[in-house]
């Protein structure tokens, strides 16, 4: 087994096509320690005030996993809403409140190409490449064309992407290994350059009271996107990018750039 000298910075978002991540939302958290969450909300919400979010906009937090996102831009006196199409990743969301001291948000279980909201929000977020879960193109312009229609006109939206070159190089046919938490995880990759898709496999071991090790499986999809293409879908569903930086920098992406941020306007 194929292990690459570099692992990803923590797991990917919560995938909207296969898996509901029934065993990875139990030890999601331990595994992502290393994703340094405060540093990332600090840019996150650089990048939110500069754009023209304030206290008390309603933000969603598409694709929100256990709610981290969620509960920092709470805190920070947003009024955030989290969306996730994995009841399991929701139910950890929910019992984060009581660990954190704090009043669960609003959680709504739905698909990113399937949002349906009652109203709409002044800004969204849509964080750790939970868009490249979204494996078929169609997907994606439909999320696009969907979040429109719940965001208010000059509200931004925020995304990050794995780029294709963290897919072909990074990823690639690699594997890697995650402990934290109480548990272990054997990360395994199988890139197709012709679809462009990286299919990830998870063996997870989880500790009991005993000492001993249940073991649980996930596998899921993430597919690479170019700039180009997700410039010309956000335009089509009615959205203007600003900005595309490489993570954490206010600097264009550079060659071997692994994650970029896209800053977005609804038009």
């Amino acid at each position: 087994m194929k292990t690459h000298p570099k692992k990803p910075a923590g797991f990917s978002g919560t995938p909207n096509n296969q898996s509901s991540y029934t065993a990875l939302a139990r030890c999601y958290d331990g595994f992502t320690k290393n994703m340094d969450y405060k540093k990332r909300t600090e840019y996150l919400c650089a990048l939110l005030a500069r754009a023209g979010a304030k206290k008390g906009d309603t933000i969603l937090d598409l694709a929100c996993g256990t709610g981290t996102y969620t509960y920092a831009l709470l805190k920070r006196g947003y009024d955030a809403v989290g969306v996730d199409a994995s009841p399991d990743m929701l139910q950890a969301a929910l019992e984060k409140a009581q660990a954190l001291g704090s009043t669960a948000p609003l959680l709504l279980c739905q698909r990113l190409e399937a949002l349906d909201l009652y109203g709409t929000a002044q800004a969204a977020i849509c964080l750790t490449d939970s868009l490249n879960h979204l494996t078929q193109p169609a997907q994606v312009r439909e999320f696009f064309r969907r979040l429109a229609l719940f965001l208010e006109p000059g509200a931004p939206f925020i995304f990050d992407v794995n780029t294709p070159y963290k897919h072909e190089r990074i990823l690639a046919n690699n594997a890697f290994v995650y402990e934290g938490g109480g548990a272990f995880c054997a990360w395994q990759n199988r890139w197709d350059a012709q679809t462009r898709t990286t299919q990830i496999e998870l063996d997870i071991f989880i500790e009991n009271e005993t000492g001993a090790y249940t073991r649980a499986q996930e596998s899921f999809a993430e597919r690479a996107y170019t700039s180009e293409e997700l410039t010309r879908w956000l335009a089509k569903a009615g959205f203007a990018v600003e900005r595309i930086y490489e993570e954490l920098t206010e600097q264009p992406p550079s060659d071997m750039a692994e994650r970029i941020f896209f800053v977005c306007r609804r038009t």
